[in-house]
């Protein structure tokens, strides 16, 4: 399922009085997804592992006039149960409730056949980009249920659809998220729950994958924004359990 830029315009106050958080905040996707959410009215908890690029993307908003967001530090790598929780309660304390979250935050591992793949980075790549996923999902439920229309995105690939050569505990963790995502959307009949993929885009884990690739060539976080924001927004009601596409 895709959702055509050309065709989708979304209200200018889509957002408004909703709040998301956005894993992976600090740049890339999670970046422009955060300062498209804010644009559009939402006030925005951003989530990622370097203070200072999730302080840039808050000063942006800030700048911009929109909502105050907050940001919390959390490494997936290495967060633990609790740390989950504490970030659960910061979120309820300070907002009572969430509307939205997209998990974009992922890494990629490298690129290699599974005879020599490594298992430690095997073992990264599976926690960072699923098991992680699951922890935090499971910590804010509560607060997504607070909520009067509630959302939650994943973030996909062409390769979490049909596996590809090379693309080893990345493609795996796709399938996964998937896997994760269709469930919650068969359990939770309260809330959309979907995945999105962004396809080829401009940024620096498509740059490590392909690095002979020409990066102007492809599209930028800006350019695939439209589906971003139907999910996250009142239009997209009543699709639930699906993939979509960006390009």
């Amino acid at each position: 399922m895709s959702i055509d830029p050309g065709s989708y315009t979304p209200a200018p106050d889509l957002l408004k009085d909703r709040v998301i958080m956005v894993t992976g905040a600090g740049d890339g996707i999670g970046a422009t997804a955060a300062r498209t959410f804010a644009k559009h009215g939402a006030t925005v908890a951003l989530l990622g592992r370097t203070r200072q690029k999730l302080e840039a993307v808050y000063d942006a908003i800030e700048s911009d006039g929109r909502p105050k967001p907050s940001i919390a530090v959390m490494d997936f790598a290495t967060a633990v149960a609790g740390d989950y929780q504490d970030l659960a309660d910061s979120i309820d304390s300070e907002f009572g409730r969430l509307d939205g979250v997209l998990h974009n935050a992922g890494i990629l591992g490298h690129r290699s056949p599974i005879e020599h793949y490594e298992v430690a980075t095997w073992l990264d790549v599976m926690h960072v980009n699923l098991n992680a996923q699951f922890i935090l999902t499971q910590a804010i439920l509560p607060l997504l249920k607070k909520s009067d229309d509630p959302t939650l995105v994943f973030t996909s690939s062409g390769v979490g659809r049909s596996g590809r050569a090379y693309w080893g505990a990345y493609a795996a963790s796709k399938f996964g998220t998937e896997g994760l995502m269709q469930t919650l959307a068969d359990e939770c009949d309260w809330m959309r729950v979907n995945c999105i993929n962004p396809g080829a885009t401009r940024t620096a884990m498509r740059q490590a994958a392909y690095p002979e690739e020409d990066p102007a060539a492809l599209k930028t976080p800006a350019d695939i924004m439209a589906t971003y924001l139907y999910l996250m927004g009142a239009d997209s009601r009543g699709i639930t359990g699906q993939s979509l596409n960006c390009q």
